[in-house]
């Protein structure tokens, strides 16, 4: 696959991936896009790793979108225990 559907799939799986765990993230599509597709990357690599197949076909295949939803879940959780909330509290 080219990079366009790479940024295509990793836009709408990061998008899939904020529908499924709605919240306040901070970042907006930039990075919401870029764990997407780094997600996609994940996925594929876990789908290979874990059960030994090419969860990364085509564009649009079934398992494809799934790798990609699935690794977009995984960083966008890390995302949000990594810059969780850094709220420092002062006592007067």
């Amino acid at each position: 696959m080219g990079i366009i559907a790479w940024i295509l799939i990793g836009l709408l799986a990061g998008a899939v991936a904020k529908m499924l765990l709605p919240g306040k993230d901070p970042g907006g599509i930039i990075i919401t896009m870029l764990i997407g597709v780094a997600g996609g990357l994940l996925g594929g690599w876990l789908g290979k790793v874990i059960f030994g197949v090419d969860s990364i076909d085509g564009f649009f295949d079934l398992s494809t979108w799934i790798a990609a939803i699935i690794g977009s879940l995984i960083l966008l959780l890390l995302y949000r225990v990594v810059t969780g909330n850094k709220r420092t509290h002062r006592h007067a």
